[in-house]
């Protein structure tokens, strides 16, 4: 069995798809590499351990935001850190952030927007 067939969601690439990424002091935004209504998968400059918690905000390409903030927050978890080595040297980490604390809502926005997207990619 695949990982596309164990998958609860579809996921789509889209480098438009920016997030903040919070883990502790570290504060940073990045772009992801694919992204699901159940998790995201990102490059980023450093080592982030597996199983640590993390506050994201989502700010997906047209959708609205929500008052008060720049896009949909979101709890999670690594569960996939891989460094990406090359001529021996670390150039970033991948990372597999799975979504713990995540609205209906903000989970059905997540899938709205990769059907959509999804279609016109196709």
């Amino acid at each position: 069995m695949s990982n596309q067939e164990r998958r609860s969601f579809p996921r789509i690439a889209d480098k438009e798809f920016a997030m903040e990424l919070k883990v502790g002091e570290y504060d940073t935004i990045i772009h992801t590499l694919n992204v699901s209504a159940s998790g995201v998968y990102c490059k980023i400059d450093r080592e982030i351990p597996l199983m640590s918690r993390v506050k994201i905000v989502l700010m997906m390409p047209g959708v609205k935001k929500s008052e008060g903030t720049s896009g949909l927050e979101v709890s999670g978890v690594v569960v996939r850190e891989h460094p990406v080595i090359i001529n021996g040297e670390t150039k970033h980490y991948d990372l597999a952030i799975f979504f713990d604390d995540i609205s209906q809502k903000d989970r059905e926005t997540i899938a709205s927007y990769i059907d959509k997207n999804s279609k016109c990619a196709a």
